[in-house]
């Protein structure tokens, strides 16, 4: 073998060599990627799980209602920042609306949306029971200025897993500061629970009448 052909297979072996390092390059940034991807699921579930252990510890034990719901809607003004919080719980043909004061200042705009539901709206979002946005909102019913709530970022969070929810808590704030996916679904998975509260205070309070 003379010295071109000599060069000519080193070179055909340093190609190769080359693309096999890239090939595993790729395939090492592929791995990293998801372990990456996978510990942030994991630190996901664990916040999740830490919320819902301290929503629960927090409210078991309570009977008074409106301390049920005002520890509720603290819990969640501390896992989701500036946000404003109403839980709407439904009547035979009327509503309750439960708010308590934000410890974040409110445009005017955000402070009329709660007066922008209707026994009808409500009675909607609760036969609905599931989570909904904004646009599903004005889809069933809501009436606003339409300038002032599109700057606000606004989800409805059902209280109910099967048929008709018992109620549902609004949660929104400014549309500069969106509300995450990740956000709804930690308070979604308490919500089961915290259902199950607000009837067992109901009962308590019926029971009591």
């Amino acid at each position: 073998m003379d010295h071109k052909q000599r060069y000519k297979k080193l070179r055909l072996l340093v190609s190769r060599a080359n693309k096999e390092r890239k090939k595993q390059a790729q395939k090492i940034d592929i791995l990293c990627n998801d372990l990456i991807a996978a510990q942030r699921d994991f630190i996901k579930r664990l916040r999740t799980i830490s919320f819902t252990a301290n929503f629960y510890e927090a409210i078991i034990g309570t009977t008074d209602l409106n301390s049920l719901i005002l520890t509720a809607d603290k819990l969640i003004k501390n896992e989701i920042c500036n946000a404003n919080v109403a839980f709407f719980l439904c009547q035979a043909e009327d509503f309750e609306l439960h708010l308590f004061e934000s410890n974040q200042p409110i445009t005017l705009e955000e402070q009329r949306l709660e007066n922008c539901f209707n026994p009808e709206l409500v009675d909607n979002i609760c036969k609905l029971n599931k989570l909904c946005t904004l646009d599903d909102m004005f889809a069933m019913g809501l009436q606003g200025n339409l300038i002032g709530l599109n700057q606000i970022s606004a989800f409805t969070i059902p209280l109910g897993q099967f048929g008709q929810s018992p109620g549902f808590i609004l949660i929104y704030r400014s549309s500069a500061d969106k509300l995450t996916a990740e956000q709804l679904k930690t308070i979604a998975a308490v919500t089961s629970g915290l259902s199950q509260a607000i009837a067992s205070c109901q009962a308590l309070c019926h029971s009591a009448d």
